[in-house]
């Protein structure tokens, strides 16, 4: 008999335009296969995840920009075709954010987390951040909230060079702006541009003091709080291979435990009363081995299925499970095994992992999103080296971050670089 109350439906909801969102499709292949009916609200139109087996319907998502009562609106509209209430998967924090802020609206037709509305976008929130790893002792960069262009200058001065400036929400910068939501700036007239531009970003400039990348330097935690607030499921991860190099996405990843990751995880659910399921990215210093906190997106990353433990569980499934009262079963965790995303690099699938591996995008059991995946990032990567224009430097505030802690959300990639072909990603999406 399934563990699953198959009854309840999922609904997988993605604000940002990113077709090669990989996390998506793991959710809708981690509860398919589980016997739940997936609904999916996302552009998908031209995206693989439309032609997974275990895809029971798409639905319109909101439009471009929409505020969180527009994206409440676009998922009452699927709850009213449902014949009970669904376990709501948002996948990129600008979603997480709109139905943590409209969850009086959004329930009973949604089975949500019981967490205060305003949490998810607090921990989002770059700056906020910075507040709560100071509030918890939990290591993180240090960090100046710059009041003007010559204190701006001044941070650059005293914390580099080279620095890391940031946009405290990065889910709110415009499309099409050139504004990147991490940036490493070397020069008073980059960070004196960058700052000038503060009023179209939608959130504050902050700079934070850059770790330099390295060798088994970036980590990940991914992890489920149930309604009592113990950390289930999900892992500690190093990543092995990024796109962009060393700045990005999680190309290879590798389950590795490490309790000084694990550790912030739980002081942070413990103190905060987080609820629900979580991704936290790490920095760790060369000189002083401390696990520094980068950012903590209040939903899956895109590589969670990385964690499936040798019960089956991982945190998307942790969700249904909890929010419909089932019992969570108990496996084993499976240190080693790797997660590699195919389309930035395919020659790690072919390579030998004797932990086991999960793919991103091609499965046994469900072929066509992998068959469709090279149809159309072939035409994609065509399409952008053919239409993509030159940025300055002066735009984006400088190169991109060769691993700094980026608000990455591979889904949430720049609308005008989903993928990271390019050299900006905006976070609230990964």
């Amino acid at each position: 008999m399934s563990p699953f109350d198959t009854r309840v439906p999922a609904v997988v909801l993605r604000v940002d335009r990113n077709p090669f969102h990989h996390g998506t499709l793991g959710a809708v292949r981690s509860l398919g296969r589980a016997g739940v009916e997936v609904h999916v609200v996302a552009d998908c139109a031209d995206s693989p995840v439309g032609a997974s087996r275990y895809l029971h319907r798409l639905h319109t998502p909101p439009p471009p920009g929409a505020s969180p009562a527009q994206v409440a609106e676009a998922l009452r509209r699927v709850a009213a075709g449902l014949d009970g209430p669904a376990v709501l998967v948002p996948m990129d924090d600008l979603g997480a954010i709109a139905v943590a802020r409209t969850r009086a609206e959004l329930t009973p037709r949604y089975l949500l987390p019981e967490l205060p509305g305003p949490l998810p976008e607090r921990l989002a929130d770059k700056a906020e951040l910075a507040a709560v790893c100071a509030a918890l002792d939990v290591p993180h960069p240090v960090t100046v909230l710059p009041d003007s262009a010559a204190e701006a200058v001044r941070a650059v001065a005293t914390l580099g060079p080279p620095v890391v400036a940031k946009w405290s929400r990065p889910w709110l910068l415009p499309a099409g702006s050139g504004l990147r939501s991490t940036r490493l700036v070397r020069s008073a007239r980059q960070v004196r541009e960058l700052y000038a531009r503060t009023g179209e970003a939608g959130g504050r400039l902050l700079l934070q003091a850059f770790l330099p990348p390295g060798p088994d330097r970036d980590w990940f935690f991914h992890g489920y709080a149930d309604h009592r607030g113990v950390l289930r499921a999900g892992g500690t991860g190093v990543k092995t291979r990024a796109r962009p190099r060393g700045a990005g996405l999680t190309a290879v990843g590798r389950w590795a435990a490490d309790p000084g990751v694990r550790a912030p995880a739980e002081r942070i659910v413990a103190e905060l009363g987080y609820r629900g399921v979580l991704d936290l990215d790490f920095r760790r210093c060369g000189s002083t081995g401390r696990y520094h906190l980068l950012d903590f997106n209040p939903r899956p990353g895109a590589q969670f299925r990385l964690f499936t433990d040798t019960a089956g569980l991982d945190v998307v499934r942790a969700l249904h499970l909890d929010l419909t009262r089932r019992a969570l079963p108990v496996g084993a965790a499976v240190p080693g095994r790797v997660f590699v995303a195919e389309n930035y690099a395919p020659l790690a699938a072919l390579r030998p992992a004797p932990g086991g591996r999960e793919t991103a995008w091609h499965a046994r059991d469900d072929r066509a999103p992998g068959r469709a995946l090279w149809r159309m990032w072939g035409r994609h990567a065509a399409g952008r080296l053919v239409r993509r224009p030159r940025r300055p430097d002066a735009a984006g505030g400088g190169p991109a971050v060769p691993g700094a802690a980026t608000a990455r959300l591979p889904h949430q990639a720049d609308p005008a670089d989903p993928v990271g072909l390019g050299d900006g990603e905006r976070a609230g999406r990964r």
